[in-house]
């Protein structure tokens, strides 16, 4: 169980750290009326990310396991995809709130796997990860008007 764990918690390490690319990305790229609010909130996006990837790679680490570390690796482990090139600031925000959705719902079942393993920790961590997510996609959609 604790390797399912592990590998669940490894997933959120590549998912985060493509999206830290990811965001940065948008950030320097986005055009646009609404550019100097997007500008803004890629980077705090991707500022978030990075203390993530920090607090969930340093949670493996504490469990016994070996936090994903080379971008080869979390290429291929990542269920969020890079930026494409040439998206337009509607399709910024539709790609990072499809991601966070996504996210989501990886991270109701690594909690799961949390409970299961009784590790309290981690499932601690996890949670605080899905409420920003769950608020962040609550905004992205008002943004977007759906």
């Amino acid at each position: 169980m604790t390797q399912e764990l592990i590998q669940a918690v490894n997933k959120q390490v590549a998912n985060w750290t493509v999206l830290y690319v990811k965001l940065h990305h948008y950030h320097w790229f986005v055009k646009g009326q609404h550019f100097f609010t997007l500008h803004e909130k890629f980077e705090e996006f991707y500022n978030e990310a990075n203390e993530h990837i920090d607090v969930l790679a340093e949670r493996i680490l504490s469990i016994g396991g070996t936090p994903v570390s080379t971008l080869k690796a979390i290429i291929e482990l990542a269920s969020v995809q890079e930026a494409t090139g040439g998206e337009s600031e509607a399709e910024m925000v539709q790609t990072t709130c499809s991601d966070f959705e996504k996210m989501i719902q990886e991270l109701q079942d690594a909690m799961k796997l949390a409970d299961q393993a009784g590790d309290e920790g981690t499932g601690d961590v996890l949670l605080g990860i899905h409420v920003s997510l769950q608020k962040h996609v609550w905004m992205l959609k008002a943004y977007l008007g759906s």
